[in-house]
């Protein structure tokens, strides 16, 4: 029941996407549990390509007003440009609140969050009004790290027509996957800011390099003097504190808007997912 609560007030918070979607709130199955998720979709009865969206540590619906804020403005861009978006919860489901400060997390990017995305594709590819050939990956900061996990290359497993289609991560926290020798199996784009104190670039640069070779392709974007959270509207670069995994062992790291770099993103991630 609270999580329905807090679900309504995500909604609520969020109402009509400019793109005139509805945000609707679905279950899926997730290996004995239920996956809570919000789902948006354009008018018509398709079939449309789909997108499965992982929020970062904060969360889906932890900070009504902030999440939305975000999530919400890439629902009415990539609604508006024909797809169906579906944001699995993963700890909302899970009885959680923001992970953003938890040293020692119960659900991991590697792991639970892999799961939750697979469950969201298996669960679209059902559906009558989505392309079940057409399904690709987005996540932000944790969510990213997570998307990165789920696409994976690894020795018995290959890309073949029921896998995502492609992927995009923003600005994650590349040190754990460099050091698991990563590559991907589908095409990748990794979106960060050479200003980010949260993740840093130089380890996602030197992961992408690691992986020429024996990875699908990989598009690595670095924005000039972008933060963490370049991509949010109109929110000036502040200062947070008290985070785990940041540069900063103190836990300090800076975020907000790069106007620049919004505009590229908002315009170079829907051309990627249509590929």
């Amino acid at each position: 029941m609270a999580y329905r609560t807090l679900a309504f007030a995500f909604v609520a918070a969020l109402a009509y996407s400019e793109a005139g979607a509805a945000p609707e709130q679905i279950d899926i199955p997730d290996n004995g549990m239920v996956l809570h998720a919000t789902l948006y979709r354009p008018d018509g009865p398709g079939p449309f390509p789909a997108v499965v969206a992982l929020h970062d540590c904060g969360g889906l619906n932890q900070r009504p007003n902030t999440e939305a804020q975000l999530y919400s403005k890439w629902a009415d861009k990539l609604v508006a440009d024909g797809f169906v978006v579906v944001f699995p919860d993963s700890f909302g489901s899970r009885g959680l609140g923001s992970q953003c400060r938890e040293r020692h997390r119960t659900v991991h990017a590697w792991r639970e969050r892999v799961s939750d995305a697979n469950a969201t594709r298996l669960w679209l590819q059902k559906q009558g009004y989505v392309r079940a050939d057409h399904i690709s990956l987005l996540g932000w900061a944790n969510g990213a790290v997570s998307a990165l996990w789920t696409i994976r290359l690894t020795a018995t497993q290959h890309h073949d027509t029921t896998d995502f289609r492609s992927a995009v991560a923003f600005y994650p926290n590349c040190l754990h996957l460099l050091q698991s020798a990563w590559s991907a199996r589908v095409p990748t784009l990794i979106l960060i800011g050479s200003a980010d104190d949260w993740t840093l670039a130089s380890t996602c640069q030197e992961m992408v390099a690691g992986a020429r070779g024996r990875s699908a392709h990989v598009q690595f974007v670095i924005y000039p003097e972008a933060h963490h959270e370049f991509d949010r509207a109109n929110t000036p670069v502040k200062l947070r504190t008290g985070l785990v995994n940041t540069v900063d062992p103190s836990g300090r790291a800076h975020g907000g808007t790069n106007p620049a770099a919004r505009t590229d993103a908002f315009k170079r991630v829907p051309q990627w997912l249509a590929r």
